[in-house]
């Protein structure tokens, strides 16, 4: 009798164990993200990052509050902190993913995710989950404080609430692959730093963060809407700041359309490269690789 009735029940499994295995990554995923996020507070270099980086932030915000942009009676303070949260956005989904998985390539922790049944995709769930909170936790220590600080700085209604956590999640589907494509690739987690921060500063300052993107020069535009970081940042200033800035914005518009195509667009390539990189990546570990990278770390310090 067991023997009859499990032949149906095994021929009917493929899809119900993919179903079931991928809820199992997910949970574990999320789980393993959700315990890093509160660890990372007991660590003193990430509580500095979460306030102290934050609070320079705003002190620079602030001591722009009486400058006006040009053309209306906005405080340069209220668009400078409108840029720093898409900043804080794209710098998360770029760098820190990027920096993250050359580090713990280095000290074995992806080896030991590669060891472990569920191990990488797991491991991928829980970064992806550590830095959606992350970058909340951060949007949220200089948005909350901005929104008592500076007049020009709010959300007018729900609305612009959604647009601003539409925003914030399509930036990270837009950046976190390319950080992963750049973790990947980089042997070093010191070369990240290096490799990355360079060009992403140059598009940054290009993007209309610190200052209003109508006033750079036109070749300096076309090459800042190439990338996901001026939209990010555009997206930010569309929720935060109010239609009299849009002057200050090309097109005087805030081109949510094109804003949300060209981080789909970037989403997708990400998508599709970081799985092949990051396949590539866990093939290559090993003891000998992971010793061979450690020496290499301990040779350069």
């Amino acid at each position: 009798m067991s023997t009859t009735t499990d032949v149906p029940a095994r021929s009917a499994t493929p899809g119900v164990a993919g179903l079931a295995r991928w809820r199992a990554i997910t949970a574990i995923g999320i789980s393993r993200g959700w315990l890093e996020y509160l660890r990372s507070f007991a660590n003193r270099q990430d509580a500095l990052n979460y306030f102290g980086i934050s609070g320079l932030f705003l002190v620079a915000a602030y001591a722009l509050r009486d400058s006006r942009v040009p053309g209306t009676d906005i405080g340069f303070g209220s668009v400078f902190v409108a840029g720093v949260i898409g900043f804080v956005v794209a710098m998360g989904g770029i760098v820190t993913v990027a920096q993250v998985l050359s580090a713990e390539r280095e000290d074995g922790t992806l080896l030991r995710a590669k060891a472990l049944p569920l191990g990488i995709p797991s491991y991928l769930v829980a970064k992806g989950v550590h830095t959606l909170l992350i970058t909340l936790t951060n949007v949220a220590i200089i948005l909350v404080p901005s929104l008592l600080l500076f007049d020009s700085v709010g959300l007018r209604d729900v609305a612009a609430g959604a647009t601003l956590l539409a925003v914030v999640l399509a930036g990270l589907l837009a950046t976190v692959p390319i950080g992963a494509v750049l973790g990947a690739s980089i042997t070093s987690s010191r070369a990240a730093t290096g490799i990355m921060m360079i060009p992403i500063m140059a598009i940054s300052l290009v993007s209309g963060f610190f200052s209003p993107i109508a006033a750079m020069p036109e070749w300096a535009q076309w090459i800042a809407q190439v990338f996901p970081v001026y939209w990010v940042g555009l997206g930010t200033r569309s929720a935060l700041l109010p239609d009299s800035m849009l002057g200050a914005e090309l097109d005087q518009s805030w081109r949510p359309l094109e804003m949300y195509g060209v981080l789909g667009v970037w989403a997708v390539i990400g998508l599709v490269l970081a799985p092949l990189c990051l396949r590539r990546m866990a093939r290559r570990q090993s003891g000998s690789r992971l010793a061979q990278d450690r020496e290499r770390v301990l040779n350069n310090t």
